[in-house]
Parts: structure tokens; sequence; C-alpha cells
């Protein structure tokens, strides 16, 4: 399979967006120390605002105190947000692979602006990439293809995903470690989300859990 196909990206899922306007006088909040906890969420309640989807292409919901994806079809994504909306951020989640092929997508979205994110993505059989959806195509930033790590738990295995998005500054990190780290002005605010994703063969299922947004 060549990793460079990443224009492959389609999403399949439809994402809301909500907006908020007043009256009142803007007050400008104050800042919150680095560390400080944004967004949270176990999965333990079906009722914490994700999506729920069962399609013939695959399944997005609550299970088992987590939150499953399975993707049925090839070279499609399916990702899902929690409705925020945030600038700065330090996103992280523990990430196993239930089953399915090595070759996978997995991995988290920020600054989704109802069009765009950008996505920091790993690969069962060890591989990642950091890059941008925007104008309905997909491309790495910082690397020509996916790259290998040996950071990365390979085949059944629970992976710890951190991914920061501070000013132009995209960084990865996988069980602690950092793999990837690039620069892009693009996208500077939206919703932050859990991503899956096949190559060439289908049935990747994979269960999120742990998901934490901080203050970078």
């Amino acid at each position: 399979m060549n990793r460079i196909k990443i224009s492959s990206l389609l999403l399949a899922f439809l994402s809301f967006a909500c907006a908020y306007s007043s009256s009142a006088p803007a007050v400008l909040p104050t800042p919150l120390p680095s560390g400080a906890v944004l967004f949270q969420d176990d999965f333990s309640s079906p009722a914490s605002g994700w999506n729920r989807l069962l399609v013939g292409e695959g399944v997005m919901d609550y299970d088992g105190g987590g939150y499953r994806i399975l993707v049925n079809a090839q070279e499609m994504n399916f990702w899902v947000t929690p409705r925020r909306d945030f600038a700065d951020v330090r996103i992280e989640v523990d990430a196993g692979k239930l089953a399915g092929p090595d070759e996978n997508r997995i991995g988290l979205v920020c600054r989704f602006n109802g069009n765009d994110y950008y996505f920091f993505i790993m690969s069962s059989d060890g591989f990642y990439g950091i890059g941008i959806f925007s104008g309905g195509q997909a491309a790495l930033l910082g690397q020509g293809e996916m790259l290998s790590s040996s950071s990365i738990h390979q085949g059944v295995a629970v992976n710890h995903l951190r991914a920061d998005c501070v000013g132009d500054q995209l960084t990865f990190y996988v069980n602690g470690f950092q793999i990837a780290q690039a620069q892009d002005a693009t996208l500077t605010t939206g919703d932050i989300g859990l991503l899956a994703g096949t190559f060439a063969t289908p049935g990747v299922d994979v269960v999120f859990d742990n998901f934490v947004v901080f203050q970078p």
C-alpha cells in the first residue's frame, strides 16, 4: 500500500457545528494555567454528547466504558467530535486496536472548523503522520509519507496518543515519546476529536478511552 496516498481520506461522518452570539459586552477570560483540564471524558456515560452511528460502513458508539470506532469500508475514515471550540490545546487519549488490519489509521483531530482540521495518526504496523484536511484534500505536513517509529505498540495493543496544537506548532507523541512535529498556520481554532480509518483492507476496530484536553 502506497502510504503517500493520503489524499484518499474521505470522511464518512456528518459533523454538527453550533454557533453562539450575544449582545452583552465582551469579557476577557482569565488565562488558565498550563495543565488545566479544559475537557475530559472517560466514556462511562453514553449521554456525554458524542455521536452514535450505525451504518453499513461501520460503527461509532459508546462500548464497554470506551468509545468504539469500527470501519468496514476500504480507504475510509470515521471521525467524531464532542462539538467544542478551542485554540491552543494538548489532547491525550488511550487508543486500543481490538481487531482488523494493522495497516490502519488511528488518531486525534484538532481545530476542526466545520470543514477543515489537523490530524495526528498512527498505524498498528508502526507508522505515523501529522497532516491537514483542507478543501476536501488531505496532505501530510513535515514529511512526504508516513514514517515508522519504534515507539508505537504494534498489533492488538494500546497506545497512548498526545497531540499538541499550540500556535502554528503541531507536535505528536506516542507512549510518551515525541515522534513528529510540523508547522502550519492555516487553522487557529476549532473542535477536537477522534479518528480511525482504513487503507486497502476494511475491518479496523478501535476503542478509545480516557480522553482529556489540557491547557498547554
